[in-house]
């Protein structure tokens, strides 16, 4: 018979083998490359357009842009750090414990909510398109960092939850 605990736990082994094995991965350098080029596309832009942009808007807009794009910095902070500390561990410049302990010194707990659509519409285009881009960017690391330590997805697997289901249905 069936048994969802057993089949669960064999492909959260398989996971966390894929998670660490991908930061060695072609695909992680992408990861990296887009991450750390979104880190440098922000710098500019709140450096230079963003400054333009900011004192053109009203008052209560220019409060909401100063929150964000601070909300905005230190998400990206976290990924930046993210990054790094992956990269050391498949050159080999730092152990898995050392970068879970280099982890635990920066919490990047669930990441944070999108802001509301009223929100995003007082925030000029490119600020509101870089804020989108980090929020994806930030849910894809989570979900490795959730994959590489071994802790469950707070999502349910819609296929085991089906497979259970069927199970209680049939009495098994």
């Amino acid at each position: 018979m069936y048994d969802a605990q057993l089949l669960d736990s064999r492909t959260q082994g398989e996971a966390i083998s894929f998670a660490r094995g991908f930061v060695r991965s072609e695909a992680f350098m992408l990861l990296f490359r887009e991450g750390m080029g979104l880190v440098e596309q922000t710098a500019a832009y709140l450096d230079g357009d963003g400054r333009k942009d900011a004192a053109a808007l009203p008052r209560e807009a220019a409060l909401t842009y100063a929150t964000e794009s601070m909300r905005l910095t230190t998400r990206l902070m976290q990924i930046a750090s993210w990054l790094l500390v992956q990269r050391a561990v498949a050159e080999g410049e730092l152990t898995a414990e050392q970068a879970r302990s280099e982890h635990a010194k920066v919490k990047t707990g669930e990441p944070m909510a999108a802001p509301a659509e009223s929100v995003l519409a007082q925030l000029p285009e490119r600020l509101g398109a870089l804020v989108m881009h980090a929020l994806r960017l930030q849910e894809r690391i989570h979900h490795l960092e959730r994959q590489m330590s071994g802790t469950p997805s707070a999502r349910a697997n819609p296929v085991l939850d089906q497979l259970a289901s069927l199970e209680a249905r049939l009495g098994r």
